[in-house]
């Protein structure tokens, strides 16, 4: 019981300390709840899955961003070939 309340005080104060901070939570939401769905079903282990979710969930969005802006950079011809000269 006692580890149970050490666990739940750290996971708010983890919580805590990531809401003061700004950040952009694309992917964290969706992540969160697939993760707290699988961690239930996987041992009753729903906030940890919700925490990682929510960071793989984060870091598939900014992969993807990424990838986007890099395709949007190659296709974007320079202002020189496209007059011919």
């Amino acid at each position: 019981m006692f580890e149970a309340r050490i666990a739940m005080a750290a996971v708010l104060a983890a919580c805590t300390l990531a809401a003061s901070v700004p950040a952009q939570a694309k992917g964290c939401l969706k992540g969160a709840a697939v993760g707290g769905v699988g961690g239930h079903f996987a041992g009753h282990h729903a906030v940890a899955g919700a925490v990682v979710g929510c960071a793989v969930g984060h870091h598939l969005a900014a992969k993807k961003d990424r990838e986007a802006a890099q395709a949007a950079a190659a296709n974007q011809a320079p202002a020189s070939a496209a007059t011919g000269r």
